[in-house]
């Protein structure tokens, strides 16, 4: 190989080199809901104005839980009085949550009284520490999971009609408004193919209101109200944002939604509108469980 040849050759190595490094390999892109591409502050600062954010994960999306915790650190302000709540807490385990924040009980008996989901260490403790390292209030909201089973297996709403007295605290005020006209609820039968019918609806309703019913009932002026929740409690501004709006129009909320893509570069139509503010995961991403 002649000198010429082997510079020649360095080169093309060199450039081949430089453009795979520069080949930009994202995880995740920004959306609004119009698919115009945005950034994370611009989100920030949206939400830092705001009553209520809804931010709507998958469950096993580690983006989604890194996001999570990325903006409520970053919300944590002299300014902004924040406050998380949780879809992953049940109302009747708040006082262990607030045992636990305070320090009064340890972590192990916490997890047991609070019957944190099996995916807890990874995807929601980082967000737990913050919360008890700040002082930061966060709120249980979903319905414990036996009423809700309840009105899937044992006659809609009315199965709650016999609870016992002190245990409609933990629910939100019956009789609950209910449109089943909404597509997603419509959507849910749909993929039911039938089954399960209106009390499948039904139970999905009355998580969404008592969620709605918790944030708004721990929600004070000049707060931000910060929820976790699975993206279908709150995709397409229904569920949880529904009820927050049935039960108070003024209340000003801000919807996040995560969904999985093969390309990143642009939204794709059918996630148009689905949320404020779409986060588009690559569907490569590795999964938390």
């Amino acid at each position: 190989m002649t000198k010429i040849s082997s510079i020649s050759l360095m080169l093309l190595l060199m450039i081949y080199s430089a453009s795979s490094f520069s080949q930009d390999k994202k995880a995740f892109e920004l959306y609004n809901q119009k698919g115009d591409k945005i950034s994370y502050q611009s989100i920030l600062d949206s939400i830092s104005k705001t009553d209520v954010v809804l931010f709507g994960e998958f469950h096993n999306n580690p983006i989604s839980h890194w996001l999570q915790f990325e903006l409520v650190s970053d919300l944590k302000t002299d300014s902004i009085h924040l406050v998380i709540g949780a879809e992953m807490f049940e109302t009747d385990t708040q006082k262990a949550l607030d045992l636990y924040l305070n320090d009064s009980i340890n972590e192990n008996e916490f997890r047991k009284k609070a019957r944190v989901w099996s995916n807890y260490a990874t995807d929601y403790k980082p967000v737990i520490e913050f919360a008890k390292s700040t002082s930061t209030p966060f709120v249980a909201t979903n319905i414990p999971r036996p009423y809700a089973t309840k009105v899937y297996k044992e006659g809609g709403f009315s199965a709650l009609d016999s609870l016992p007295a002190e245990e409609y605290a933990w629910i939100a005020p019956l009789p609950i408004p209910f449109d089943i006209e909404l597509d997603s609820y419509q959507n849910m039968l749909d993929m039911m193919g039938g089954h399960g019918g209106e009390n499948l609806v039904k139970a999905q309703a009355i998580k969404d209101a008592t969620m709605a019913h918790f944030i708004l009932k721990n929600l004070q002026p000049n707060q931000v109200f910060f929820h976790l929740n699975g993206s279908y409690h709150s995709n397409d501004f229904e569920g949880i944002y529904w009820y927050l709006k049935t039960y108070n129009d003024d209340v000003d909320v801000l919807t996040i939604s995560t969904v999985e893509q093969e390309d990143l570069n642009n939204l794709e139509e059918e996630h148009h509108n689905k949320a404020n503010f779409m986060i588009v995961v690559d569907e490569d991403m590795t999964k938390t469980y």
